[in-house]
């Protein structure tokens, strides 16, 4: 079976930056777990799952804008300082999250007010490019359930 849209991959991997530093590396954990087609991860790195097979080994290497996208200088935001999840002392530089109208957001710390602080929305890894080792561990057809909800079930992936 290869990886198409509707398929539920599991696979294991290790994530570089462009200096070659490992950043994440599952091989010695459960794999991860998604549906392809769904955008569920990265579309470079899915792109580039299209038409593997269980047992596949392979790299890829994404530019920025096919990774986590370029920088944006403009995604900043003031906040009032309650409404950040977080314990202790903000600090410039610490990653929060912080609930919108649209659920739960991620970013980091750029300048800490009395009251309120200036936080960075764009992607921790925006602006690099990465690269992936890969290894397929399994592929199954998604159920009716993944299917309506545009997720993996499951150990590695999305549990409800």
């Amino acid at each position: 079976m290869e990886i198409s849209r509707n398929k539920v991959v599991s696979f294991h991997y290790e994530l570089s930056n462009g200096e070659g530093t490992v950043l994440e590396d599952n091989f010695n954990d459960t794999p991860s777990l998604y549906m392809h087609g769904a955008d569920n991860i990265i579309s470079g790195l899915e792109n580039a799952m299209a038409g593997h097979s269980v047992g596949d080994e392979f790299e890829v290497a994404l530019a920025a804008k096919d990774a986590y996208g370029e920088i944006e200088p403009n995604k900043t935001e003031r906040i009032p300082a309650k409404y950040l999840k977080h314990e202790g002392k903000i600090k410039v530089g610490q990653a929060v999250r912080f609930n919108t109208d649209k659920g739960m957001r991620n970013a980091t710390i750029l300048k800490v007010g009395k009251f309120s602080v200036d936080v960075d929305l764009n992607h921790p890894l925006a602006g690099q490019s990465l690269s992936f080792k890969i290894l397929i561990k399994d592929i199954r057809d998604a159920t009716d359930e993944e299917i309506r909800h545009r997720h993996a079930h499951g150990e590695g992936g999305h549990q409800h």
